[in-house]
């Protein structure tokens, strides 16, 4: 009989906004908004302290929304480096447990405690290690959920937040997500869950004893996805044997859209955090390609190999920009995303190097600034009011950095 996995998904609490509390003992217990310059600032909340939430302070909303809405909140500017070194300690403690570990973001990581219980104990004794550690070596806290694949452990720790810890037992998977809302599930945005509405659907539970064969005419591939993840059906691998193989960045519009001015803005967006990645880990690509989904979530992809490999922001834009710009026409789009693949170190390319040495110097200092004061510290003027994360803000090449949920 095969054994069930245990994967335990850890992620740090209103992580920013703790560290910052944990560092300036007055911001202990007041509501503090990290991001920006200050509730004046253009920019957008990066993360919110659990004292600001209950005022309706979210991440990505705009700075001076959240000011109107919390007006004794304390504002302080995103220190990347600060966070990151934070981060690399609760990685390091988590990894006394386990080999296979996936960082998903700069706070959350994802686990494979898999037959380590004669070492450690069960998932449940590793969380509660794992809590104590984070808790005593970096003064922080973080929520964990422990199930048996990816998708009830990590919606198992968000319901546990703050400082909590949710042990969902193997073959109750189903059980536990029936009375949740229908939104927690991976997967249901705001289209989605209108267009579930229609159905009756309110609950993951609903959900679960929809016919497949009417998810799938709704949501095409998409809907027999759906009908597995309500039944608490989910990924079990943790890791990857082989290093990254490309780099993309993802948007999913709040309101689908047509309008040209606005995709474009959005590749440009996507297009720089991609970038910005490729640079800050050596590499360049030889293959720039698009996602793009529509309302009904049919989804088309679009490449093209380069002349030369890149990591330059502009060449990634423009041959993101040429492969979506004819398959949009007459189409409302619902996500936007571009990847860049084929990656090479950037160093064995050297000695070939043909990039105009001071655009080279010019993108290596902006990185340089985001690093250190966050991916919103220098943006192209044309993203300003893009609504459009900054670079790096939805990045999915491991390990990721300065993205908070």
């Amino acid at each position: 009989m095969t054994r069930a996995t245990t994967i335990l998904h850890v992620d740090l609490d209103a992580f920013f906004a703790a560290v910052e509390q944990r560092d300036n003992p007055a911001l202990r217990g007041r509501p503090v908004i990290v991001g920006g310059g200050g509730p004046n600032d253009r920019g957008v909340v990066s993360a919110a302290s659990y004292e600001a939430r209950p005022f309706g302070v979210r991440s990505a909303m705009p700075l001076r929304t959240a000011a109107a809405l919390c007006p004794d909140a304390i504002f302080v500017p995103v220190n990347g480096r600060k966070y990151a070194a934070a981060s690399r300690e609760v990685m390091a403690i988590l990894r006394r447990y386990t080999p296979r570990i996936e960082q998903i973001s700069i706070d959350e990581a994802f686990l494979d405690v898999t037959g380590t219980d004669a070492l450690f104990g069960s998932g449940e004794v590793v969380a509660r290690k794992i809590k104590q550690s984070v808790r005593d070596e970096v003064q922080l806290t973080v929520s964990v959920g422990v199930a048996s694949n990816r998708l009830v452990a990590k919606i198992a720790s968000e319901l546990g937040k703050p400082d909590g810890l949710v042990v969902v037992p193997v073959g109750e998977e189903q059980k536990f997500l029936a009375p949740l809302p229908i939104e927690r599930l991976w997967g249901v945005g705001a289209s989605t869950r209108r267009a579930l509405a229609d159905y009756g659907v309110r609950t993951i539970g609903d959900l679960a004893v929809l016919p497949v064969d009417t998810l799938q005419r709704r949501f095409g591939k998409h809907g027999p996805e759906l009908a597995a993840r309500a039944r608490g059906v989910g990924e079990t691998q943790v890791g990857r044997d082989e290093a990254a193989k490309s780099v993309s960045q993802e948007h999913t519009f709040d309101v689908d859209t047509g309008e040209w001015e606005v995709l474009e803005r959005t590749l440009l967006a996507l297009s720089e955090g991609v970038g910005g990645r490729l640079r800050s880990s050596g590499v360049r690509c030889s293959t720039v390609a698009v996602k793009i989904r529509d309302t009904d979530f049919v989804t088309i992809t679009r490449q093209r190999t380069l002349a030369e490999s890149t990591d330059l922001t502009d060449v990634i834009w423009r041959t993101a920009v040429a492969l979506t710009r004819r398959e949009v026409r007459g189409m409302t789009v619902r996500l936007l995303g571009v990847a860049a693949t084929g990656l090479t170190d950037r160093r064995q390319l050297a000695l070939f190097d043909m990039d105009d040495d001071r655009r080279r110097r010019a993108i290596d200092a902006a990185d340089e600034v985001r690093a250190r004061f966050g991916p919103r510290a220098i943006r192209r003027a044309r993203l300003l009011d893009a609504g459009v994360g900054a670079p790096f803000e939805r990045d999915h090449m491991r390990p990721p950095e300065l993205t908070e949920e």
